[in-house]
């Protein structure tokens, strides 16, 4: 069975924030995360999270939420299909390759501590401020 972890990074520090896992990817996942948000970021008068596309990330609930503390978080979509975009995939993705597309777990709850384990040693990301797309030939 699977387990999602919903994470942003701090744009200045590179410093990961992961809410703690879940069985679903939903709205209320979602809403969850962005409540985790508001504390480490409290000192901030607003707090901007970039998110892709799926449609939990624009569902009514999430409008309901916005219009409660849209003075303190600002969502901003990426383009559709353009994870190269999203410095939160490179984490995934390298998370992927060393920890979860090789591991021996014996449970899936020895997993995700894995998973918590590479996160707090690896504890801040570098992130990328450009995006550099191929010229067409």
């Amino acid at each position: 069975m699977k387990r999602y972890v919903f994470g942003s990074l701090h744009w200045h520090t590179g410093t990961l924030i992961a809410t703690p896992p879940s069985l679903r990817r939903n709205t209320a996942e979602f809403l969850r995360h962005l409540d985790d948000l508001r504390t480490p970021f409290r000192g901030y008068r607003r707090i901007h999270v970039i998110c892709d596309n799926p449609s939990f990330h624009s569902s009514k609930a999430d409008r309901e939420y916005l219009q409660r503390w849209g003075d303190r978080i600002v969502l901003h979509f990426l383009p559709c299909y353009a994870p190269e975009t999203n410095s939160i995939e490179r984490v995934c993705w390298h998370m992927h390759e060393t920890v979860t597309r090789s591991h021996q777990c014996s449970t899936i709850e020895e997993l995700v501590q894995q998973v918590y384990d590479w996160f707090a040693v690896k504890k801040q990301f570098g992130i990328k401020t450009a995006v550099h797309y191929p010229m067409a030939a």
